[in-house]
């Protein structure tokens, strides 16, 4: 292989680079904004793909998100790449935060004096016995709940921010390429004269 290294890497450096990257987070966020803002479709359709992907990363159906993401984009007539791409909003990371701000917010609907306070849950049983009906009360119906109104809130402004990065970059580009090539066709025209 080309680029392997000469040593192979070590489980516990695999590990801390899937954690924690060599070149910072900040790097891994600019590729995925020039990944999505190089895609080749509409800004409509990027922008719903990245929407119907941060709208699918606040559900709690984990190992689900790429694909209920790309039936959101289908039905929104979306880019289903840029709805892969939009799934990067729920990661390890961001996971803590989406499941607690969901749950916490689903609790304080569904209950009428919510405190703040959760009650105890042991998560191990309730997967040992897969009985769905005691993940769905305790778990899954207030997360469910409580994540649509971040959800929606998160992708409509991803939606705007998406549409008008895109529309603006497209926009600049072709401007490049017609200036490119109107200098091509100087130069041409220059030359047979």
């Amino acid at each position: 292989m080309l680029f392997r290294r000469r040593k192979p890497a070590r489980v516990l450096e695999t590990v801390r680079v899937f954690l924690w990257p060599r070149r910072s987070f900040s790097r891994s966020f600019q590729y995925f904004g020039k990944r999505i803002l190089r895609l080749t479709a509409t800004p409509h359709a990027i922008a719903a793909g990245v929407a119907a992907g941060v709208f699918a990363s606040w559900l709690p159906f984990v190992g689900f998100h790429f694909i209920i993401a790309a039936a959101l984009a289908y039905i929104c007539a979306g880019n289903v790449i840029a709805s892969a791409l939009g799934t990067a909003f729920g990661n390890p990371l961001t996971f803590p935060f989406i499941w607690t701000a969901s749950y916490k917010l689903g609790m304080y609907m569904l209950v009428d004096n919510f405190q703040g306070k959760v009650p105890s849950i042991h998560l191990g049983r309730l997967f040992r016995d897969l009985d769905l009906n005691q993940l769905w009360q305790p778990v899954l119906k207030p997360m469910l709940l409580g994540c649509m109104p971040f959800a929606i809130g998160f992708g409509l402004l991803f939606y705007i921010v998406t549409y008008m990065s895109v529309a603006t970059f497209q926009a600049q580009r072709r401007k490049r390429l017609l200036k490119k090539r109107a200098g091509e066709a100087n130069v041409r025209g220059g030359q047979t004269v």
